[in-house]
């Protein structure tokens, strides 16, 4: 008797496995006639699978089809430059402390301040803000080529390093050169580095000092 209970237990829980496999079936027509592979895993991957199976609620091969999907949408995340623009741009816009603005419209109001009766008191915060920049993204960004590319990732210019210390700045418009100027002299002020930064028509170069030398 005990081996019959243990046998229609098991049976019970096959059926009941099938009922609910094909009721996914007949719910998802694309799951119909399914084609089925093999695949392996070290285990790592295989406690992963796991464990996000369990999070979910849902079945390993649910998993592996939203994975395949998932890579297939954001391939292009391999690249790592991809990667690390898509990563700045969570970090700035989740935030919800970076608006996005057209470069004309952007362009339009650095024209506007240049006529204001106000330029003087624009330019005062300005140097101001860039400081507390410094206060509040010093936890984030370490370096100056970190400052440098986050504001790469802003679309304010294309940098190109020339050498370890020595970068250049390709501007959108000569209207943004005294803008960004100001603003990185004013932040690696504020990081203890110095830096010489001299200016084109469209770009701006960007040397680090050695410490100690004026």
């Amino acid at each position: 008797m005990h081996i019959n209970s243990t046998y229609h237990g098991h049976n019970v829980y096959i059926i009941s496995f099938k009922l609910k496999i094909c009721r996914k079936l007949v719910e998802r027509t694309d799951m119909v006639n399914p084609t089925r592979i093999t695949v392996a895993f070290d285990k790592l991957t295989a406690d992963l699978l796991d464990k996000i199976s369990t999070e979910d609620s849902v079945s390993q091969s649910e998993v592996m089809r939203r994975a395949l999907k998932f890579y297939n949408e954001n391939k292009l995340l391999e690249d790592a430059a991809i990667k690390r623009k898509v990563h700045a741009y969570q970090d700035m816009l989740l935030s919800g402390e970076h608006v996005i603005v057209d470069v004309d419209h952007w362009l339009m109001f650095l024209r506007l301040i240049e006529t204001s009766p106000q330029k003087e008191q624009f330019w005062k915060e300005h140097r101001a803000l860039a400081r507390a920049h410094w206060e509040q993204l010093k936890g984030k960004v370490h370096t100056t080529e970190d400052m440098l590319t986050r504001l790469e990732n802003c679309n304010f210019y294309r940098l190109t390093k020339n050498a370890p210390n020595d970068y250049t700045l390709v501007l959108v418009s000569e209207v943004s050169k005294d803008f960004i100027r100001i603003f990185l002299e004013e932040y690696f002020a504020a990081m203890g580095v110095k830096v010489e930064i001299k200016e084109n028509l469209t770009k701006l170069r960007v040397t680090l000092k050695p410490a100690g030398k004026a």
